[in-house]
């Protein structure tokens, strides 16, 4: 979950609980729908968008229009 206390934003907070569910396993190949990923983190779908996004930056998640989301 999001710690409201925390220093650092809640997007990227979220893209550490997911990089950490991909590094255990949890998640992947292919990641649960945006939806999916807002409820079990606790924040909004626009904040998974941007997470999801700091990922993709870091060469980790590859999106493919109209499939998902796939680790890489």
């Amino acid at each position: 979950m999001i710690d409201s206390g925390a220093r650092d934003w809640p997007r990227q907070q979220a893209a550490r609980i997911i990089r950490e569910r991909i590094t255990s396993g949890e998640y992947g190949p292919k990641l649960p729908p945006i939806e999916q990923l807002a409820r079990d983190i606790g924040v909004a779908p626009k904040t998974i968008q941007k997470a999801l996004a700091i990922l993709k930056d870091e060469g980790l998640l590859i999106g493919q229009p109209g499939r998902g989301v796939f680790v890489r």
